[in-house]
C-alpha cells in the first residue's frame, strides 16, 4: 500500500496558500480544510489539483443521510483524491455517502473521522457522554465505516495497531497529530512523531504547522517524509 505525508494547508486565503506551494517543485499530497475551503470556495480545489498536487478535501460531512448524500455528490465534482465524513453520523449516513459515489461513478478514497486527535478520553466521557474507552470507541466507529464500504478512517496513530489487527492491513489509517520531537503539541493531545507513526503502521500522516510554519518548508517536508517512510 502506498504511504505518504499529507501537508495540511491551514492558510487563511489563496495568496498565502500559493506562496507556500511555490516552494515545491513537484506535486505533493495536501489537505484542504474548512478554513481555506470556506474562504476561497470550490475553485481552490480545482486550482491546486491542476498544479499537480493530490488533494484530501477535509470537510468532515455530518448530517442526516440524504443531506450527506447530496453534499457528497457536489464534492465529487471537484475530483478530490480523498474525502471524509464523521463516523459518528452513523452507518446509514456513511452508506448514503458511498451510494453517492456509485451513482456518480467516482472512486475517491472515502474515510471516516473516528475521534479527533484533540479529544481525550476524559473529555469524550465527561462531555460527549460516551462511557466506553477511547480505543473501544474508535474501533467501533472504524468497524461501522468498513461495513458501510469506506476505505478507511482518520484516527490517532496510537489507535492504528488495534484497527489493523481487527480490520486488516488494507483498511487505510490517516493519522493527524504528528509532531517531530522539536515541535510544540499545540492543540493536539494524542500525538506521535513521524517515526513512531511508521512503527505503529499509519498509512498516511497529516502534518501542518511543523511544515507550513518552518523556515524552509520544503526541507522540513523532506525530512518528515524521510522519517516517516524510513528511507
Amino acid at each position: 500500500m502506498m504511504k505518504d505525508v499529507i501537508v495540511a494547508l491551514d492558510f487563511k486565503n489563496r495568496k498565502e496558500t500559493m506562496a507556500f506551494l511555490e516552494g515545491f517543485k513537484e506535486g505533493i499530497y495536501v489537505k484542504i480544510g474548512m478554513e481555506l475551503f470556506y474562504g476561497e470556495g470550490p475553485e481552490i480545489v480545482r486550482e491546486i489539483r491542476k498544479m499537480g498536487h493530490k488533494v484530501f478535501l477535509d470537510l468532515k460531512l455530518h448530517d442526516i443521510p440524504n443531506t450527506v448524500k447530496s453534499a457528497m455528490k457536489s464534492i465529487l465534482r471537484l475530483e478530490a483524491d480523498m474525502v471524509n465524513l464523521h463516523a459518528s453520523g452513523g452507518s446509514v449516513m456513511m452508506e448514503e455517502a458511498m451510494n453517492a459515489c456509485r451513482e456518480e461513478g467516482k472512486k475517491p478514497l472515502v474515510i471516516a473521522v473516528t475521534q479527533l486527535t484533540s479529544t481525550t478520553e476524559e473529555l469524550m466521557q465527561s462531555e460527549l457522554l460516551i462511557d466506553r474507552s477511547l480505543t473501544e470507541t474508535v474501533l467501533s466507529y472504524a468497524e461501522n465505516a468498513k461495513k458501510a464500504g469506506l476505505s478507511g478512517v482518520v484516527c490517532s496513530a496510537l489507535e492504528v495497531p488495534v484497527i489493523k489487527e481487527h480490520l486488516g492491513e488494507g483498511f487505510i489509517t490517516v493519522t493527524p497529530g504528528i509532531r517531530p520531537l522539536d515541535s510544540a503539541a499545540g492543540d493536539q493531545k494524542r500525538i506521535v512523531t513521524p517515526a513512531r507513526a511508521r512503527e505503529l503502521g499509519s498509512d498516511y500522516i497529516v502534518v501542518g504547522r511543523p511544515i507550513t510554519r518552518a523556515e524552509d518548508p520544503e526541507k522540513a517536508y523532506r525530512e518528515i517524509k524521510k522519517e516517516f517512510l524510513g528511507v
